[in-house]
């Protein structure tokens, strides 16, 4: 996310590991925790037919302390604060490229893709020895730490859920992630996502010692759950988070030693002897699983999942998750593209060799073939930069946005582009010089405040338009208490003024009609 650059401040603390010793063979273990599946979830409603708003105004940045620590969080719930108000259904606002007004739809008008699009879920291991919680603070790093941490799981789990009951209402063709899947480029947080997306009888989003915060099962994030799975195919899509340490740092060997080790040189979580998410240094349990994965090593590990979701051998060769799908029966075609920096930074690099490898060789085909194009990718256009931020490197031939733009004027058949990392709502319209355009949709997060993602359709006007409508959908944690916990959280993330209040987007940035000409 973008405003993790800062989180970094890490990278100048001086990171250490040592040996530690096996388990004990004549230790006796504990009787595993059992799980108990959820209800299905009954009618779920999206933003045209119910809102949320925050129950009380954030407060001034600071005004309190910090939610993160386990201290806290039960003073801010004594005050009032956690909680939502329902309202009315927010209607669609219409938008159209160009002077030229739509006529009425043809006689042959119809849906060509429907999709859920839900960027940033961001599971971290927040006991991982590269955490960086001693650098928490209100809003420039507000991410070192969460409240919710320990409850990413169960939140994306209860986002899949929801997903799962609209597609019984009325089926999607597919799911598309929006990268920073994972936080911190970990196998464990991989497995994670994997697990929650494609399915588990047993997840377990716990590292280190099997911790429970809250006695009893099924009780608090670090319990075992069973996670359904979506029931729809889902396609990959990296971000930074997914690549880089904290999203930020390259995966080295001074960090790949860090996070085995058995100290945090910034701070990270600790549940054992009862601190229940305090904050230190030192005692961490180290965990093999932890391992950082590589960009080969991360496509490999998605590819050998299920039906891979995009992932196939030339991106497990490459590293680099750009590849393309088709709609079948449409004239649609996705092109999904990887804008992580590798050698670090929390925002977008485009590198012309990257374009002359796969991009462009992807938009001619299309082109050539006749196929309407839809863009999908982590970073929005103008996150695009030189070296993917602060702690990044300088590339020899990056792309930046209005070399990006021209590029695509030359690819009229290119008409949304769907992305996240700001973890808000927003739509624009990129212009192209001398092109016509389209249209950009970032969808919010999971991790943060509204925690929502996007059902998005895309219609054939017959009539010589497209129309994409967007539409937010609040994640439902009706009988899930635990994913419910996370959500509180999040929302005392926000009205605590610890987080920026922005993620939920004006009015006109959520529910959407978005018009253009075909080409």
């Amino acid at each position: 996310m973008k405003r993790a650059i800062v989180l970094c401040l890490g990278f100048f603390v001086a990171a250490c590991s040592s040996e530690v010793d096996g388990p004990d063979p004549t230790a006796v273990k504990p009787e595993p925790t059992p799980v108990v599946p959820l209800a299905p979830l009954g009618d779920v409603k999206t933003t045209v037919e119910r809102t949320y708003s925050l129950g009380r105004p954030p407060q001034k940045s600071s005004a309190g302390p910090n939610p993160s620590l386990p201290e806290s969080i039960q003073s801010y719930y004594d005050q009032g604060f956690g909680t939502l108000v329902e309202g009315k259904g927010e209607s669609y606002t219409v938008k159209k490229i160009g002077e030229e007004t739509p006529p009425a739809a043809g006689p042959n008008a119809k849906r060509l893709v429907r999709f859920a699009h839900i960027p940033d879920f961001q599971i971290n291991d927040d006991e991982s020895p590269t955490r960086l919680g001693n650098f928490d603070a209100p809003e420039l790093t507000d991410a070192a730490l969460r409240p919710q941490d320990a409850y990413l799981c169960r939140m994306a789990n209860a986002s899949v859920r929801t997903i799962n009951a609209l597609h019984k209402k009325d089926p999607f063709n597919f799911t598309l992630l929006g990268g920073d899947n994972a936080d911190s480029a970990q196998t464990n947080e991989v497995d994670w996502v994997l697990g929650v997306l494609s399915g588990s009888d047993r997840l377990e989003c716990d590292s280190g010692d099997d911790d429970d915060p809250v006695k009893g099962a099924n009780n608090d994030g670090k319990d075992p759950f069973k996670a359904d799975g979506l029931v729809m195919p889902w396609k990959w899509v990296t971000g930074n988070h997914d690549v880089l340490v904290q999203g930020n740092l390259g995966v080295g060997d001074v960090k790949k030693r860090e996070v085995l080790g058995v100290s945090s040189s910034s701070g990270t979580r600790h549940y054992n002897d009862g601190l229940n998410g305090a904050v230190s240094r030192d005692d961490v349990v180290a965990d093999e699983k932890r391992a950082l994965l590589d960009r080969k090593a991360l496509m490999s590990r998605v590819a050998a999942d299920k039906d891979g979701h995009g992932i196939g051998a030339a991106e497990k060769e490459s590293g680099r998750a750009t590849y393309t799908f088709d709609v079948e029966g449409t004239s649609l075609r996705f092109l999904v593209i990887d804008t992580a920096a590798d050698s670090g930074g929390s925002d977008g690099l485009l590198r012309r060799s990257e374009i002359d490898r796969v991009i462009k060789p992807a938009l001619d085909k299309a082109k050539a073939e006749n196929k309407l194009v839809v863009l999908a990718s982590h970073h929005a256009q103008s996150s695009l930069t030189k070296n993917g931020g602060t702690f990044g490197t300088d590339a020899p031939d990056p792309v930046l946005p209005e070399d990006w733009a021209t590029f695509l004027a030359g690819y009229p058949n290119v008409v949304f582009s769907m992305v996240g990392h700001t973890h808000a709502n927003r739509v624009r319209e990129i212009k192209t010089p001398g092109g016509r355009g389209y249209w950009e949709v970032m969808t919010s997060s999971i991790a943060d405040f509204p925690h929502q993602f996007r059902t998005v359709e895309i219609f054939d006007q017959d009539n010589g338009w497209l129309m994409l409508r967007g539409t937010c959908v609040d994640m439902v944690v009706d009988g899930d208490d635990v994913a419910n916990e996370g959500r509180k959280r999040g929302i005392v993330d926000v009205q605590s003024g610890w987080t920026p209040p922005g993620g939920a987007g004006v009015a006109e940035d959520r529910n959407v009609e978005l018009w253009i000409k075909k080409p």
